[in-house]
């Protein structure tokens, strides 16, 4: 199950920054538990982010529409805090900056 919620969490995208949150390094830990509760743990690029509660939603959303997700469990933490070197290669490649 944990692909398939990774698969769903490439599909939600910060909109300042045309990077799904699992490539930008926002997703900390997913741990799905056999019971179907999945519990993620991410963090957002700024702590005054302005589009900080639909990314959230966003997350729980998708993360929940996964065969055999029943309840989603998010914490939002700044800790350790969001760096640039925390995106993936590929966002990275993307982005142009590689």
């Amino acid at each position: 199950m944990e692909q398939e919620i990774v698969l769903a969490l490439k599909q939600v995208y910060d909109p300042e920054i045309p990077v799904n949150v699992y490539d930008l390094g926002l997703i900390y830990d997913v741990d799905a538990r056999p019971d179907g509760v999945v519990a993620v743990r991410m963090t957002l690029t700024a702590p005054n982010c302005p589009m900080a509660d639909q990314l959230v939603e966003d997350v729980r959303t998708n993360v929940g529409k996964v065969k055999g997700v029943k309840e989603v469990k998010l914490e939002l933490t700044f800790d350790p805090p969001w760096e640039r070197s925390m995106i993936s290669e590929e966002a990275l490649l993307e982005l142009g900056f590689l």
